[in-house]
């Protein structure tokens, strides 16, 4: 496993997340953005809504006969909560009172909502997709071609919807009446979420990251400096993509090419779910907890993180060293060109290439996983311009 981020450097961020208060519950599964009111699915809670920009939060569950709420959408005051085995349930005052509509819907564990004009998706557990065309009254099954039907999550991107499954990703032209898998490039089958950045497409996996230019023809793996690659969720400002993984909160400001952790305050790191409202970031964890964070603080010490570049090439010692299996290589150059970063055994001979082409002048991090390699002593050779340095790292078994 290969991991390449931004070094930190020595410009810590001095911006950090803030919990909000008023939630209960366990997992924040969804978060919801209409107009000014921001809304939070939490299992074990119910709906909540903020309409002071998550500084307090109010339980909105008249009507709703669960609280295990895994997925929001709407529009305007119509709002629709996913529930884990009560099926969808609609709401036209901004959640003050709610109805079950499940009329055709054979299945009521729905894991995702997704509206595309005036159609309304359900994906569901091990029962596929269904289609309403009136707001939920009643629904119909739209399957065909959909060879998985545990649904995890939905994209929209123009008339294209797109399906994650637990094999994959199904893309549907026609609202559901057929659905074509699309996996060119896709590594791993796990599909959690999907976001629009820019003219992009991005697939969250529990193997990372993944983009798509041509609306999933192809898809190429977008995972560096992302430290965990489980992502539960993704959100988007414009070009900056943010992802919520099992450890933390990652930002790419240059489409997925490389991200950096945002995780300063955040004292819960499991993240379901995120959203970008008003000038605030907003994550879910897995405490029930939404927290806050100013988007322009983010930005800027990202940039500035960046834009730290050092007076000559560096390698430094890898940690933790001894290692198993796992260690991190930070390294910096001073301009942009051809780096090469590979790892050898006492006899020298090459046993991994960490590092093999261009990189932007600044600090960089890889993550070298030895999990195949036998205890001992190896040696790690940067190579940069017209510098080469070598350093010793111990695998511990």
């Amino acid at each position: 496993m290969l991991i390449v981020a931004p070094f930190c450097g020595t410009n810590p961020l001095l911006a950090q997340w803030v919990q909000t208060s008023g939630t209960s519950g366990t997992i924040v599964y969804a978060i919801a953005v209409s107009g000014t009111n921001l809304f939070a699915g939490i299992n074990g809670g119910g709906v909540f809504l903020s309409t002071d920009n998550g500084t307090s939060w109010t339980v909105v569950n008249s009507g709703l006969t669960e609280t295990g709420v895994f997925a929001l959408t709407g529009s305007g005051t119509n709002l629709f909560a996913g529930t884990f085995g009560s099926g969808v349930f609609h709401s036209t005052n901004s959640g003050t009172n709610w109805t079950a509509v499940n009329s055709g819907l054979t299945n009521n564990g729905v894991n995702a909502l997704a509206l595309v004009g005036t159609n309304l998706f359900a994906g569901t557990r091990y029962g596929g997709v269904f289609l309403s065309a009136d707001s939920g009254k009643s629904w119909t099954p739209v399957d065909s071609g959909l060879t998985n039907l545990l649904i995890f999550s939905f994209g929209v991107s123009g008339t294209n919807l797109f399906a994650g499954t637990a094999a994959g990703i199904f893309r549907t032209t026609n609202n559901g009446t057929t659905w074509t898998a699309i996996d060119s490039g896709l590594t791993n089958q796990s599909v959690h979420c999907f976001v629009v950045g820019g003219t992009s497409l991005y697939a969250g996996t529990s193997g990372g990251v993944f983009r798509t230019t041509n609306n999933g023809t192809s898809w190429t793996a977008d995972n560096s400096g992302l430290t965990n690659t489980t992502v539960n969720s993704l959100a988007a400002s414009g070009t900056n993509i943010v992802a919520g993984t099992g450890g933390g909160v990652f930002l790419s400001t240059n489409n997925g090419t490389s991200w950096t952790a945002i995780n300063s305050g955040l004292t819960n790191t499991v993240v379901y779910s995120l959203a970008f409202s008003g000038t605030n970031l907003f994550a879910g964890n897995s405490s029930g907890a939404v927290w806050r964070r100013p988007m322009s603080e983010i930005f800027t010490a990202v940039a500035d993180r960046q834009n730290d570049i050092p007076a000559h090439s560096e390698l430094h010692q890898n940690y933790p060293n001894p290692f198993n299996p796992s260690t991190r290589i930070d390294f910096a150059t001073p301009e942009r060109g051809l780096v090469s970063l590979r790892v050898f055994d006492v006899l020298g001979k090459e046993i991994a290439t960490l590092a093999n082409g261009q990189f932007e002048a600044g600090f960089h991090r890889i993550t070298f996983d030895a999990s195949r390699l036998s205890s001992g002593i190896y040696f790690y050779r940067l190579s940069a311009g017209e510098s080469v340095l070598i350093k010793k790292l111990v695998l511990l078994k």
